[in-house]
């Protein structure tokens, strides 16, 4: 069975709390609320977009920035997830999508930069509510297609990989690339390696947390280079906050980074960052 009670609103009840505990163990935030007394969140209500850099050391580059969703106010992201009801889940995903890409239109600096938004995994299967709108979005904001980059997020199953998978090899062809976010943890493992064929994998922050010092955690890392270079797939690790996990992964072949070891993400603009 798919999911454990067989209605849409329990699994997508389900994608809040996977999207909200990852949001809470990455920034610290407080449960977010539940219940009936929930306030409602709109998809064009009030928030804003942080950025925050990949980068390849090795070239001195930045290779793009993520796009993560905050509170106008500087709020988490588990505290703006927490106000959206449950029946608004994807429309907010599409509206924090095209609000990351009209924000990178006037703030990347040349056209070779990438950047990656965030994707529920089964948003492309909605009629006419991701992949046009987002072209759309890219167009009006001075973005290529090949410089979008979809993360699918691990806070639910596909419904249906075949349908998803044909869905979006018809935007490879236009250049845009998939990755899979969270690799390691919650869906994010090898069977939806198998079936979507992306072409990044982020490795998830618990597999990087001192990585320095754990040698299990590098066999489970190196095992998972292997693979990725087997299938001709980039990684990036993702979350590294020291200079002993930065060195760790370079020496065992990782070119991408994305964490606070290298910039933090800013709200509305492009950080500074560490190369």
């Amino acid at each position: 069975m798919l999911f454990p009670r067989g209605t849409q609103m329990d699994w997508q009840r389900m994608v809040r709390v996977g999207t909200r505990r990852k949001a809470e163990e990455t920034q610290g935030a407080a449960p977010a609320r539940t219940g009936p007394h929930r306030k409602r969140e709109e998809p064009g209500t009030a928030f804003s977009m942080a950025f925050q850099p990949i980068v390849a050391p090795q070239t001195g580059e930045i290779w793009g920035y993520e796009a993560l969703v905050r509170g106008e106010a500087g709020e988490s992201a588990a505290s703006v997830l927490a106000q959206v009801e449950d029946e608004a889940l994807y429309r907010f995903d599409q509206a924090c999508r095209e609000r990351a890409i009209e924000m990178a239109g006037t703030l990347f600096p040349h056209p070779r930069v990438r950047l990656s938004i965030n994707i529920m995994p089964n948003a492309v299967q909605e009629p006419g509510a991701f992949i046009p709108a987002t072209l759309a979005a890219a167009r009006r904001a001075g973005l290529r297609p090949e410089q979008l980059t979809l993360e699918f997020t691990e806070t639910e199953r596909f419904v249906n990989t075949g349908l998803t998978n044909s869905i979006l090899s018809h935007y490879r062809d236009l250049g845009m690339m998939t990755a899979l976010d969270d690799f390691g943890s919650g869906y994010s493992g090898l069977l939806r390696l198998a079936a979507l064929h992306p072409d990044l994998l982020k490795i998830d922050m618990a597999l990087i947390r001192d990585i320095d010092a754990d040698q299990r955690r590098q066999a489970i890392v190196g095992a998972i280079l292997g693979l990725a270079r087997a299938l001709g797939i980039a990684v990036i690790a993702e979350g590294v906050q020291t200079a002993a996990e930065y060195r760790t992964l370079s020496e065992m072949g990782v070119q991408l980074f994305q964490g606070f070891y290298f910039a933090c993400p800013k709200i509305g603009a492009l950080p500074p960052v560490r190369l």
